[in-house]
C-alpha cells in the first residue's frame, strides 16, 4: 500500500495551525520527558546504590544520659552486655554517630607525614571490636579489631591519640594510595599522628548521603567520645526477620534499666537511609507525576486534533468512500497524517532534549543525557500518539457515503 503523502500534506496546509501546535507540543514533550526520565533514573540509582552494610537487619538505639551521677562508660558496658545477650542478635557495637544518619565526623588523612596539601577527607567512626560484624561489612583485606585494642573514650585530646590501627573502606584506601597496596601502610592526621591500616572493607557509606566523599570512611578502635554530652548510639544487627522484635525488647528493657538516662529513639537503619534519601525520593515521585501529566496533555492534544480533522472532513471522507476507498484506507490516511505530525515534532524535539541535557549537566553537575532515554522517549510518545489517534480514525472510517452526501 502506497502512502498518500501529497493529499495528506494538502489537507494539513489548509489548516496549518492545528498540526503546528501539536507538533510543537510533541517537541516540547520529547525534550522534557527524555530529561525527566533520565533524572528519575539517576535518583533511583542513587537511592539503590549499595551501602556495604546490612541495612535491612540492623537497628539503632540512641541513649542519652542526663543525671549528674550517670556513669557514661559503665552504662555503655552494661548496655552492650545486655544487647549482645538477646536472642537473635548477631553483634552490637557503640558508635560515635550513625551511618546514613545525616551527620559527618570528618577527618583528612594523608599517606605522607607533614603533608598539608595532598589530604583526603573521610567520615570516621569510633567503634569497638564488633563493628565489622554489627554493620555487616565485608572485610576484603586485613583483620578486625581485637577487644584489647579498644581504647577508652577521649577526654579533650586529639582524635588520633594512642590509636595505632584503623580499618578503612576500599574507596578511601584507593584515594590515599592510588598505586594500591594500602594494607599495612601508615597514614597521618593533621597533627602527624601515625595510624596503620590494619583492615580494608569493601564498602561503607558515611553519614550524609549527599556528601562528595560518601564512600570514604574509616573506623577507629575507641569507645565513642561524649563530645556532645553522655550520648551513645548502639548499632545492633540481628538475624533476618528478627529486627523489629528484638528492637522492641531492647527499648522496653533499656528505658527502665537506668534512671539516669533516657532512650531517645530506637529506629531501624533502613529508616535512617529512607530519611537521608527522602528528598531524592520525593523529587522522583514529583517528576513521575509531571511525566504522567505531560503524557496525558500530549495524548489529549493528538486526540483533539484528530477528532477535529475528522469532524471537518466528513464530506471529503464520504467522497473518498464513494470513489471506492475502504474503511482501512481511511484509517490509514488519518494514522499517516498523525504519524507525519509526530515525526516533525520528534525531529524538532530531539535537539531540544539534547540541548536541555547539556544545560542540566552544566548547571547541576548531572551526567549527559543518555541517548537510550531519548530514543525510548521518542518511541513511547510515538506509540501513545498513534494510540490516541486510533479512535478518531476509526470514527472517520465509519462515515458512510450516504451520510457524507447529505452534508452537501
Amino acid at each position: 500500500m502506497s502512502i498518500p503523502v501529497r493529499p495528506i500534506l494538502s489537507a494539513m496546509r489548509c489548516r496549518p495551525a492545528g498540526p503546528m501546535l501539536v507538533a510543537l507540543q510533541i517537541a516540547l514533550a520529547v525534550a522534557l520527558l527524555a530529561n525527566v526520565a533520565f533524572i528519575v533514573k539517576q535518583r533511583a540509582d542513587k537511592i539503590d546504590r549499595p551501602t556495604g552494610m546490612d541495612v535491612e537487619n540492623t537497628f539503632v538505639v540512641w541513649s542519652q544520659g542526663f543525671a549528674q551521677t550517670f556513669n557514661y562508660q559503665a552504662t555503655m558496658q552494661e548496655d552492650l552486655a545486655y544487647l549482645r545477650s538477646l536472642d537473635g542478635v548477631v553483634a552490637a557495637t557503640p558508635m560515635s554517630h550513625v551511618p546514613l544518619g545525616g551527620s559527618v565526623f570528618d577527618a583528612d588523612l594523608s599517606g605522607r607525614p607533614r603533608d598539608r596539601t595532598n589530604r583526603t577527607l573521610a567520615d570516621y567512626y569510633e567503634v569497638d571490636h564488633q563493628a565489622i560484624e554489627a554493620l555487616g561489612l565485608h572485610l576484603i583485606a586485613g583483620r578486625e579489631f581485637q577487644p584489647d585494642e579498644i581504647l577508652p573514650p577521649l577526654d579533650g585530646h586529639s582524635q588520633s591519640t594512642l590509636v595505632h590501627g584503623i580499618i578503612v573502606t576500599q574507596a578511601f584506601a584507593n584515594a590515599l594510595f592510588p598505586e594500591g597496596h594500602a594494607l599495612g601502610r601508615t597514614v597521618y592526621d593533621r597533627e602527624d599522628a601515625p595510624m596503620t591500616i590494619i583492615g580494608i572493607v569493601e564498602r561503607m557509606h558515611g553519614g550524609w548521603v549527599d556528601w562528595k566523599y560518601l564512600d570514604n570512611a574509616f573506623l577507629l578502635p575507641r569507645l565513642p567520645t561524649s563530645a556532645f554530652g553522655p550520648r551513645t548510639y548502639y548499632v545492633v544487627r540481628t538475624r533476618p526477620g528478627r529486627r523489629d522484635r528484638v528492637a522492641r525488647s531492647a527499648e522496653e528493657h533499656m528505658s527502665l534499666s537506668n534512671p539516669g538516662r533516657v532512650i531517645e529513639e530506637v529506629r531501624s537503619l533502613q529508616s535512617y537511609k529512607d530519611r537521608g534519601y527522602r528528598r531524592d525520593r520525593n523529587m522522583g515521585i514529583f517528576l513521575l507525576c509531571v511525566t504522567g501529566v505531560l503524557l496525558m496533555i500530549t495524548s489529549l492534544g493528538v486526540f483533539a486534533l484528530a477528532t477535529f480533522n475528522v469532524s471537518t472532513r466528513v464530506r471529503q471522507i464520504g467522497t473518498r468512500r464513494a470513489l471506492g476507498a475502504r474503511q482501512r484506507d481511511i484509517v490509514f490516511h488519518f494514522m499517516t497524517e498523525n504519524w507525519l505530525i509526530m515525526a516533525v515534532g520528534t525531529f524538532v524535539g530531539c535537539p531540544l532534549a539534547l540541548a536541555g541535557g547539556i544545560w542540566l549537566s552544566h548547571e547541576f553537575q548531572l551526567p549527559p543525557l543518555n541517548a537510550y532515554f531519548l530514543a525510548g522517549t521518542v518511541v513511547g510518545l510515538w506509540f501513545i500518539g498513534q494510540l490516541a489517534a486510533w479512535q478518531p480514525a476509526r470514527r472517520a472510517a465509519a462515515v458512510s457515503p450516504a451520510v457524507a452526501t447529505r452534508t452537501i
